[in-house]
């Protein structure tokens, strides 16, 4: 599952889980990336 980094905004495809780390920047905090599917709901 791809991760972007909420710093520098690049996407990191493979992470490694010893270190939880942007390879680019060094920041820490990192978020899953969305699907691009829009979800229909029925009202």
């Amino acid at each position: 599952m791809p991760y972007i980094c909420m710093y520098c905004g690049k996407e990191i495809k493979n992470l490694e889980r010893s270190t939880v780390r942007c390879p680019y920047c060094g920041y820490r905090v990192l978020a899953k990336k969305r699907s691009s599917l829009a979800k229909e709901v029925k009202s």
